[in-house]
């Protein structure tokens, strides 16, 4: 039995000494840029292994050198509360669980007798901005409760520590916009040939549709859907509000 309480207390005492180193880190985000991210250095070492060299992309800009244009386009296209929520939007992840729910029922309906029904497609939805930092700063891509509970410390400690100035800018630039390019700066040159400050609404736009799929979308610039979409943030850019 003290075996057991002995591994339970170290437990305890490792959980919190990692919640405190996160706090550290969020804190000093504060005043001193990251240098990367989780998500970036798991990036680096697939393509390093895969291609044989690092492809990387990636240049820090203040947030006065990001056009405003950028600024409203990702809040339009990713999360158009994120001036007012406390970092999760919670009727939109009931939202997301609720089209899960029945895409689930859908597949379920179509599997044939006997048969485990197909794997329904993902709903993309739910995560705020401040949330997907906070999942790309720190978190491995894998989907477990444990992971998703962390996630959403993260999430509270970034809203606490930083003001929403500074998580959309860390955000902006450290976002995947392509292969190895990371960051509004390095997408704004790789896509336009342009600085981020310089980008007018319509590249905005476009840049902002690819976030979800930004790999996909650079092997197929011409999509129409890329165009179509684009077109609809452009409108409602304008009821973005920025930090």
């Amino acid at each position: 039995m003290k075996y057991v309480l002995r591994w339970l207390v170290l437990c305890i005492v490792a959980l919190v000494g990692l919640q405190l180193y996160f706090v550290a880190r969020i804190a000093a985000m504060a005043v001193v840029a990251p240098q990367s991210t989780a998500f970036e250095r798991s990036e680096a070492w697939r393509i390093t292994t895969e291609k044989g060299e690092l492809r990387w992309h990636q240049e820090w800009v203040d947030y006065a050198q990001i056009s405003d244009h950028l600024k409203r386009a990702v809040i339009a296209s990713e999360d158009d509360g994120f001036s007012q929520h406390d970092g999760v939007d919670w009727e939109a992840l009931e939202k997301a669980w609720a089209k899960n729910a029945k895409a689930e029922q859908r597949a379920e309906l179509r599997a044939p007798t006997g048969k485990a029904p197909a794997k329904p497609p993902k709903i993309v939805g739910g995560s705020t901005i401040t949330q997907q930092l906070a999942k790309n700063l720190f978190l491995s891509g894998e989907r477990t409760l444990v992971r998703k509970g962390q996630e959403f410390v993260l999430t509270l400690l970034l809203e606490h520590l930083l003001s929403k100035e500074r998580i959309l800018e860390i955000y902006l630039n450290s976002v995947e916009w392509g292969e190895g390019v990371f960051g509004a700066e390095a997408a704004a040159q790789h896509y336009y040939r342009k600085p981020a400050s310089k980008l007018n609404a319509y590249e905005a736009a476009r840049l902002a549709v690819m976030l979800p799929r930004p790999k996909y979308f650079e092997k197929v610039p011409n999509s129409g859907y890329l165009a179509s979409r684009a077109g609809t943030i452009v409108a409602r850019m304008s009821d973005a509000q920025l930090p």
